[in-house]
């Protein structure tokens, strides 16, 4: 059982220690949406990109993951500078465009309703090896990019953003994605320590994983509940002091 759990538990592992950082990023901008419109912009690439191309590859995925990712969140980071009043309301105008083209292309492919389902909420038990190291690899970027300054630069932000979530979509699904973020930077915000929260997630992630496996059901969705629940419980205990 462990062998064939390996991959899913270090894929949840690498996509939390790549989301996290960028989930506080996510929270601390006041752009939560940044998530939906992004990924869902990675989504709606992928099934386009099916419909041109058709056949089953990994490579045509990501590479049409990161190009719909990376556009769509370089269109954020513009309308952000130039309307940031509006930027919540823009964002969730682009997460419904980039969901309506997502559904039209599915419904102009013959396994385009299969795909969609599938990048929505993917089952992790499923992962592929190169999807789990590319992870691997946009993880460990990740923690050496928020040791810099850098990191809080919008053009590193928004970029990193879109890569680590174009990555992600394809072997975790959007919901998924969207828990990792957020879930673990609640916890953090409430003062608790990123190594912790993170492991601690990973945990919560194992859970989901094996109730799914107990109770044969989709493993994303599984997982993305037992994360969201844990999430929101941050915000029923008390704020943890820093003492000087």
């Amino acid at each position: 059982m462990l062998d064939w759990l390996a991959l899913p538990m270090v894929a949840l592992l690498a996509g939390l220690l790549a989301l996290t950082p960028l989930g506080c990023q996510v929270l601390r901008r006041g752009v939560v949406f940044i998530d939906l419109a992004v990924a869902q912009a990675a989504t709606a690439a992928v099934i386009w990109i099916h419909w041109v191309v058709e056949l089953e590859s990994f490579w045509w995925d990501q590479l049409a993951a990161s190009a719909g990712a990376l556009g769509v969140s370089l269109a954020i980071a513009g309308m952000t500078r130039r309307w940031p009043s509006q930027r919540e309301a823009l964002i969730g105008l682009l997460y419904v465009a980039t969901a309506c083209s997502a559904i039209l292309g599915a419904s102009s492919h013959p396994h385009g309703k299969e795909k969609l389902i599938q990048l929505l909420a993917a089952d992790v038990l499923w992962v592929n090896t190169s999807s789990v190291l590319a992870l691997v690899l946009c993880a460990a970027v990740i923690t050496l990019l928020r040791q810099t300054r850098s990191f809080e630069q919008d053009t590193v932000f928004y970029v990193s953003f879109a890569l680590a979530t174009s990555l992600a979509v394809p072997a975790m699904g959007l919901f998924l994605v969207f828990g990792c973020l957020i879930a673990p930077a609640l916890w953090i915000e409430r003062g608790h320590g990123h190594w912790t929260v993170c492991l601690s997630a990973w945990a919560v992630a194992l859970v989901g994983l094996l109730l799914s496996w107990l109770m044969d059901t989709p493993s994303g969705p599984s997982i993305g509940l037992t994360l969201t629940l844990w999430g929101m419980a941050s915000l029923f205990l008390p704020q943890k002091v820093h003492l000087p």
